[in-house]
């Protein structure tokens, strides 16, 4: 009797320590997999109670599990935090100002700056591009007009763009406020002098990036022989580094001081931003997905092979852009201008919530 008792207990004893260790491995496991789950991503999660909206159609009930947007493929992946450590997501940061870094307005001239010298003659500009092109090109033949002591007449805006617009400086800039804001740095006038509109000039294509040495001894002497030099293209003429930091401060003038639209121009554009702001924050984007800058590009990605053929018609008929070669690869590995989808997948990208803002999109007319 005693020895079937203790192979009786034995036995449970085998059994309990059975039992507790596997309890123990059970326990192990399940940790592992919480640990696993909570490093999913969001779209990869079985949707918890309150995700799952309720609906009911008429008199039937149905369950409706809220899905990705029209235009996503699947559930975009959790995007960069913009809450910092904390991981939360602080939608109001986005609007704030950015930080400035300690950056502050440089554009006062230094003690020895100085009125400018006699003028040795006169500067034509013909500005090419788009407007920022243009506002750019302009600020930087400001410069130019000081470094070889030239009067500047008052740019030509340009007229032979895809666009053919014919605005003139006048219809988009305040001209008055900007001859007045430049005086102590160039003298500029509206037109040239009649005495000179016949007179012999010539028209130099200014070297890209030039540097001040560039100008001060090829394009300075060019006074010895000519009264007006014409200035072909306005664009990325002069160098962005290792220029005086007067020469710098004055391009900073022209472009946050001299150079501001036109009052009506300025009033339209309140009006719209007025506008805009009183429906809460909002996001605007400029799209470029339009003829002109898809011709350019040789971006003609998910257009039809009829479109395709239409822009590199254009690109042929335009001399300034058929000369640049073009590698017609795919948008992951190209800069091409954004459609409209894109434009709806960025806020996702950012971690923007889409339902926050106002998303304002600009264009002419989108291609494709």
């Amino acid at each position: 009797m005693k020895r079937r008792r203790w192979k009786t207990l034995g036995l449970l004893r085998k059994l309990l320590t059975c039992a507790i260790g596997s309890l123990g491995l059970l326990a192990l496991l399940y940790a592992h997999v919480r640990l696993f789950l909570s490093k999913l991503p969001d779209s990869y999660k079985l949707p918890m109670q309150q995700e799952i909206g309720y609906q009911k159609l008429g008199g039937e009930r149905s369950w409706k599990l809220e899905v990705a947007p029209p235009h996503l493929s699947r559930a975009p992946l959790p995007a960069r935090k913009l809450g910092g450590a904390s991981g939360i997501f602080d939608v109001y940061k986005l609007w704030k100002p950015p930080p400035n870094r300690d950056y502050v307005p440089c554009v006062e001239p230094g003690s020895t700056y100085k009125s400018p010298d006699e003028s040795q003659g006169y500067l034509l500009v013909h500005s090419n591009g788009g407007l920022n092109q243009m506002r750019a090109g302009i600020c930087d033949m400001v410069a130019v007009a000081r470094i070889i002591n030239a009067t500047l007449v008052i740019p030509e805006l340009d007229k032979r763009s895809f666009w053919h617009d014919t605005s003139i400086f006048s219809d988009v800039f305040d001209e008055d406020h900007f001859i007045s804001s430049l005086a102590n740095d160039v003298i500029v006038i509206r037109k040239l002098p009649k005495e000179l509109a016949n007179a012999t000039r010539v028209v130099k294509h200014f070297r890209s990036w030039s540097g001040i040495d560039y100008y001060q001894d090829e394009i300075a002497s060019l006074w010895m022989d000519y009264q007006v030099i014409r200035a072909a293209k306005s664009d990325s003429r002069l160098a962005n580094n290792n220029l005086p930091p007067d020469i710098q401060k004055l391009r900073c003038r022209a472009c946050y001081e001299a150079l501001r639209f036109s009052p009506q121009i300025e009033a339209m554009g309140k009006l719209l931003v007025d506008r805009m702001r009183s429906h809460g924050p909002y996001i605007a984007l400029h799209l470029r997905y339009e003829k002109d800058m898809l011709a350019f590009s040789g971006c003609t990605h998910d257009l039809s092979p009829e479109e395709a053929d239409e822009l590199k018609i254009i690109r042929e008929n335009t001399s300034y852009w058929k000369v640049k070669d073009i590698d017609a690869g795919t948008k992951s590995q190209r800069i091409l201008p954004l459609d409209s989808k894109g434009s709806w997948i960025i806020p996702h990208c950012y971690g923007i919530p889409v339902k926050h803002p106002h998303i304002y999109r600009c264009w002419r007319d989108i291609w494709g």
